[in-house]
Order: structure tokens, then sequence, then C-alpha cells
């Protein structure tokens, strides 16, 4: 379906032609077919498939030509600052020509510039939960006269703790048979199930095979890699690929300071995005990355839900994430819209058991490989261990001086089970538990239980040799390999230490010594228990008169 053939406004379908949107994508079908009517809607699509801008058109639309309407408004609730600004944006961008004020309201920013919208009259209002709460109790932003409720990305607000402030904002608008509700989710979970079943209105549901969209279009490979060389893979794949533009995903905030940091100490310019940094330096960051002023993007999971950078070329998982889920979104920045993209993962000894939950998950395996020494790229930023202090040389019985022990490796060089050759196609066709079990064996250092190392084994058949060779010789045993002698007769055990005898001259007509004997403690003569006297209280003293009378 193509949107000129609808029945929509001019102006909105000018601002359609000029943004660049001539075919509509299935999810945006679906909802502008069902939503014209005013029914309320259930939506399951993933991000990525254009429904920003299916909501977009059914508020605008109906707002425009449908008089009972003029004059109210629409509320749309996302997760994020950064989502609220991206659907604000696009809100402007269709609606260049029509009468509309839109306005984005979100924490971390000040009060003022977004009172003043409100007071401007906005009618399409994008905003967080807890900002939007405020600015409702303050009196500043009338809720009841709200016509359209659209909650974005619900399964998200619910992972961040926003189903109470959701459950007080539904009590502060219109009722459910006096507004239009959409609900867009990615996941069902109870939450989203309760929220739309509780205040919607028979809604229409619509599933647009969720989870899968656009993960078929995105090409994956993760390395098994050391995580003590992931930032060297990663200077390698950046070098190998030269990407236009790329974000790299971190679990913490500290990684993704850190990350960047090495990336600058290399010669790649990059910025770094989490919770932490101010409002206004994430937007500028993100503008800076829409706009292709900045390549790189260091980022947490913040930015894995609802950007939209047009023509990401790659993402890099530089750690897996936790939560299986954020897999599909973060690799989902790279595949929009029907484009394809590529997707590169890093899974180390620390994280390689979060494999099994992602590719359940995505119901099939990652292509994978191992990291071998040709995709590494050198690292000049990286930090030199320590010189440890020299050990003092000792002599050996022929008074040469011994070379002290190495206890360290050289900077730089791989393991030794890395640089072992594998066949990697045996490896990958392992089941899945006993693959996991091999690389968290093969990377930390520790050998499978029942294994024993080559040394060992030689070390025991040498032994088990010497002692066939006596045997058969009669040689006899090295003295090192001689037993202990048996303490002397004249000594006693007594307890756990050996006391000796004194020895004196011999004797022979002396009487044979008496064998040592400990003599027995003398034990305290037995006290009598003490016998009651008769105590000072008032029954005493009264018989005591009648013993003197005697």
């Amino acid at each position: 379906m193509e949107f000129s053939t609808l029945a929509l406004h001019g102006d909105l379908k000018k601002g359609l032609a000029e943004a660049g949107f001539v075919s509509a994508m299935p999810v945006q079908e679906r909802v502008i077919s069902n939503a014209f009517s005013g029914r309320d809607l259930y939506v399951q699509s993933q991000t990525g498939t254009g429904k920003t801008l299916a909501y977009l058109i059914v508020i605008m639309q109906r707002l425009i030509s449908e008089p009972p309407l003029a004059g109210r408004k629409a509320l749309i609730m996302v997760p994020t600052r950064e989502l609220a600004v991206q659907v604000e944006d696009e809100a402007r961008l269709l609606g260049k020509y029509l009468p509309f004020k839109m306005g984005a309201f979100y924490g971390g920013v000040g009060y003022g510039a977004q009172q003043q919208t409100l007071r401007d009259d906005a009618q399409i209002l994008v905003g967080t939960p807890g900002r939007v709460l405020d600015l409702n109790a303050s009196g500043y932003m009338n809720l009841m006269n709200i016509a359209f409720l659209v909650l974005d990305e619900a399964d998200r607000m619910f992972d961040m703790g926003f189903y109470p402030d959701l459950r007080k904002l539904v009590k502060v608008v219109p009722s459910a048979d006096r507004r239009q509700t959409m609900l867009f989710s990615a996941t069902l979970n109870t939450y989203v199930r309760t929220l739309a079943y509780e205040y919607t209105k028979e809604p229409v549901e619509i599933e647009i095979e969720p989870e899968h969209i656009t993960v078929n279009e995105v090409e994956q490979l993760l390395y098994h890699v050391p995580s003590a060389d992931k930032m060297r893979l990663l200077l390698g794949i950046l070098r190998r690929e030269n990407p236009e533009s790329a974000i790299i995903f971190c679990n913490t905030k500290r990684y993704t300071e850190i990350v960047a940091r090495r990336l600058h100490e290399n010669g790649i310019r990059c910025e770094f995005i989490s919770g932490d940094l101010p409002q206004q330096k994430r937007l500028s960051i993100i503008d800076s990355l829409k706009a292709g002023r900045l390549r790189y993007l260091v980022a947490t999971d913040v930015a894995a839900r609802g950007l939209d950078i047009e023509g990401l070329a790659l993402v890099v998982n530089y750690d897996l994430p936790v939560e299986t889920e954020n897999y599909v979104h973060r690799i989902g920045r790279t595949a929009r819209a029907g484009k394809t993209g590529k997707a590169v993962s890093f899974a180390s000894e620390q994280d390689v058991y979060e494999l099994a939950g992602i590719e359940k998950y995505l119901g099939n395996k990652i292509p994978s490989r191992i990291a071998s020494e040709d995709l590494y790229g050198s690292d000049s930023g990286r930090r030199r261990p320590s010189r440890q202090r020299e050990q003092p040389r000792r002599r050996d019985d022929s008074g040469r001086r011994q070379k002290p022990a190495q206890t360290g490796s050289r900077q730089g060089q791989m393991p030794a089970a890395v640089n072992e050759s594998r066949d990697d196609a045996v490896m990958l066709g392992m089941p899945l538990d006993q693959r996991m079990v091999h690389y968290k064996n093969k990377y930390s250092g520790k050998q499978p239980s029942g294994e024993k190392t080559a040394a060992t084994n030689g070390v025991k058949d040498e032994s088990r040799s010497r002692q066939r060779r006596r045997r058969k010789t009669g040689a006899p045993r090295p003295e090192s390999a001689q037993p202990a002698a048996k303490p002397a007769a004249n000594s006693a055990t007594h307890g756990n230490r050996q006391e000796k005898r004194p020895q004196h001259a011999v004797n022979d007509d002396a009487k044979p010594a008496e064998p040592y004997t400990k003599k027995p403690k003398p034990q305290a003569p037995a006290q009598k228990p003490p016998q009651k006297t008769p105590g000072n209280g008032l029954l005493s003293r009264f018989f005591g008169l009648f013993k003197k009378n005697k």
C-alpha cells in the first residue's frame, strides 16, 4: 500500500512525500486501517518497523479532519529522553504543513522551556512518565483534554520501573470511552497484558512477527576472545571494516568511558553516552551521530531501544547483554526499515554463558569464530604491567649463579590455548552446553575435570619405568628414595611428642632397667560436704530463745 492512495489531508500527504515516505510497511498498513475508525489498538511490533509513523499519521489525520476532536490533544508516552526527542522530531517533520504545535517533556533539563511550550497550547505532547506527572501535579499540563493516549515501548517502560507511574497517569486522563488508546510493545508480558485489557476498550490486537523482522536482515558474527584482548580485537575490526558509522555497546557506564578513552588513545575519535551524562550533552552527541559528524559511539543499553540512526553500518557488542531481549534491540539499530546491516559480538570467558539464553531467544545459533592473531589490531594505549622486582640470583652447588624463574609472559602474547590451531567446524558442531564449557575452560586456563596434562603424565611414566628397571636389575633404590629410619628403641612416645630416656654407662651385673612408667598424680582427699548452719532469720532467733531457757 502506498500513502498516496490513502484519503489523507493534503498537507499531511505533502509532509509524507517531502520526508520520503512512499510505501507503507506492514505495521503501518494494519494500524492505519484499524485506527481511523477510532478503535483501541494493542500492537506487538519490533522497534524499527515504522510504528512511530503509523500512530502519528492516525493522530494528525483525525485531529485535522474530525470536527469533534478540534482543539483536543494527544499524549505519547515513551521510556527514555532520547526517544521522546526522536518522536518529537518525526512529528515536526510529518506535520510540517499542519497547524499543530509539538513539545517533548522529559527530565534532566529545566522546566522553563517546557512550561512555555504548554502555555503556547501544544497539541501533540511527547514525554516520559516522571516529568509528565510532575507537570500535571504542578498544574501546567492539563490532561483532561486528551483525545489520544499512546504508550510506546510499553515493555521497556515496565522494565525501567514506570509501571506505578503509568497507572497514576491513566487515572488523570479521560476514561477509556472518551479517548483512543494505542499501546505498542515489542514483547508480551503480564504487565503489558494487564494494562492493555484494564485501560483499553475492546482493543484490536495486531502482531507483526515479533523479534525477527530486524534480526533476519542483520549479518551476525560472534568471536570467542579472552576478555584481556577485547580492545585489540575491536581495533582490528574497526580498522579492517572501516564502517561509516558504528555503535559499540557495553553493559556498564564505567566501561563505556573506558572503551571510549582507549579508542581515543589509539587515534579513533568517538563519544560515549550513559545515564549519568547531562541530557543536553546526550542529545548533542546523538545529533552529531545522525548528522554524520560523529562516526563512532560507545553506549549502554540506553541507546538500545528507540534510536533511529539512518544508515548505521555496524553494531559491536563489546559485552554480551545480560538481558536476552537487549541483544535483539541492540543489533536492531543497524537494519531498520528493511535495510541490511552487520553486528559483531564478543564472547569472553566472563560472559560466554549468556549465549544460551540469547540463542534460545533467537531460535538459532549465532555464527561464531575463534579470534585468530591476524584479526587483532595494535593497542598503543594498552597499559604495560608494572615491572616486577628482580629476584636475587641464587648459587647452585657448583657455585654458579642460577637464572631467576620467569613469572610472566610477553606483553600482548596470546594465551597458548588461543594460539593452538583448532578445527572451528568441529567445535561449532558441538552441542551448545559442551561448546560453552569448552570455551569457558579454554579462556580461564582451567582444565576440565578428569583430564591430565602431558607434563604430569610424562613424570609418572618416567617414575614407573625406573621402578621396572630396578626390579629387573636388582639395583638399590637411590638415597633420596630410601624410607626414613625408624625411631630408636630406647625412645618412648607419649602423646604427640617423643621423650628419650637418659643413657648411662653400661653395667652387665646391674638389674635390668624397669620400664619407664609415669607416676600418677596424688589426688587431694575428698572434702566433706559443708554442714548447714542455722540462719539469722526470724524463726532461727525464735527457736534460739527456747534453747537458752533449757
